[in-house]
């Protein structure tokens, strides 16, 4: 099991907060790790599909090489399916710990699209785009000299890139049965550890730029088109960056509850969705290593990495030397257990709290 849970008396100390993927060193290469499992409902003969694709998040990697955490957020969602349609649901999880956009887009959404083509299949999700910012931002940290942004603007322009193509791509080869397209932005780990300044010097200013501020607007630029793309191409969008780095509770006063508040908002431009997130409410963001669930509870939605989600219980599925795992179980939770499309420790865990948020989204039919 991997949490932390903090309780504070008194005043709450601020942290700021983190990304599907902006977290410690990158992974030295590729790692394949594909999984089936099939969520058995006791009863049932229907059986739908979820399927994924993505990078270490979705895989539910653990730090091993051989083995993924069972209750990854696609997982989490397929367990929300089955109560919802009395029915068995089968996660594909298909995923490429360590890979970029490109990766992503071509050797899994592209070149593994049969799995999304089944004629069972009722969701499609995907997530992208960490590493690409994770590998930019070890190279900015290791700048000196003149800072060179070229490398974060061009992970910005790679991902926004392929996060439109592989909506496309979903859109024109998902199975007709499709019932949801969904996909998930980026949280920011480390991002109390990026509040230090750069070794390098900014050519315009002459002095040594905080990291965190260079890499929250680049941040939020990306997130902002996720959910944009996401709109006019007919997928949902699940904020995990608000949802992650987001008290639960209204700590500024303003009338909202801040994982709300900095929530993408249909409508708003660009320009004044970064304005909001790094101006007028960046004293709420909070590092997810102690995600605020009310003013005195924080749980921590990261592993000891910094970087991925932390998931409920011990469960794993071995991928082996060839990348690959599979099998059944009933769900984990029962009927009475989940009340309101929640189950007791949604909002726990990070890959728990990822998961619930693909959730809300589900047709109430198959």
């Amino acid at each position: 099991m991997q949490r932390r849970e903090h309780r504070y008396a008194g005043t709450v100390a601020l942290a700021v907060a983190g990304v599907v993927a902006l977290g410690t060193p990158a992974l030295a290469s590729t790692i394949t790790q594909n999984t089936s499992w099939t969520i058995d409902r006791a009863g049932t003969t229907a059986k739908y599909r979820v399927t994924a694709y993505g990078d270490s998040i979705y895989a539910g990697y653990r730090g091993s090489l051989s083995s993924v955490a069972k209750r990854a957020a696609p997982w989490v969602d397929g367990e929300y399916l089955s109560q919802l349609w009395n029915a068995d649901i089968e996660v594909y999880r298909r995923t490429k710990s360590g890979a970029k956009a490109d990766d992503i887009y071509n050797n899994k959404i592209v070149a593994e699209r049969s799995y999304m083509q089944s004629t069972n299949t009722r969701v499609v999700t995907f997530e992208m785009c960490g590493n690409d910012f994770l590998q930019a931002r070890d190279n900015f940290a290791g700048q000196s000299g003149t800072c060179n942004y070229g490398v974060i603007t061009t992970a910005l322009n790679n991902c926004t890139t392929y996060q439109q193509a592989a909506m496309q791509y979903i859109n024109a080869n998902a199975s007709a049965n499709t019932k949801l397209k969904v996909i998930a932005n980026i949280y920011y780990p480390g991002y109390n550890a990026d509040n230090a300044l750069a070794g390098c010097t900014d050519a315009t200013s002459g002095t040594k730029p905080n990291k965190q501020n260079v890499f929250l607007i680049y941040v939020a630029r990306i997130n902002w088109r996720t959910c944009n793309f996401a709109n006019a191409n007919g997928f949902a969008c699940v904020d995990s960056f608000a949802e992650y780095m987001g008290a639960d509770y209204d700590s500024n006063g303003d009338g909202v509850v801040d994982s709300v508040a900095l929530k993408y908002q249909q409508g708003e431009s660009e320009s004044a969705y970064v304005a909001r997130v790094t101006g007028a409410l960046r004293s709420t963001l909070r590092d997810s290593n102690g995600h605020l669930v009310n003013a005195s509870t924080s749980y921590d939605y990261l592993q000891s990495d910094d970087t991925h989600p932390t998931y409920y219980g011990s469960s794993t599925i071995s991928s082996g030397l060839f990348g690959a795992g599979s099998g059944s179980a009933a769900p984990a939770f029962t009927d009475a257990q989940i009340v309101g499309g929640k189950n007791p420790v949604w909002n726990q865990y990070g890959h728990e709290r990822m998961g619930q948020n693909l959730s809300v989204f589900d047709p109430a039919t198959p």
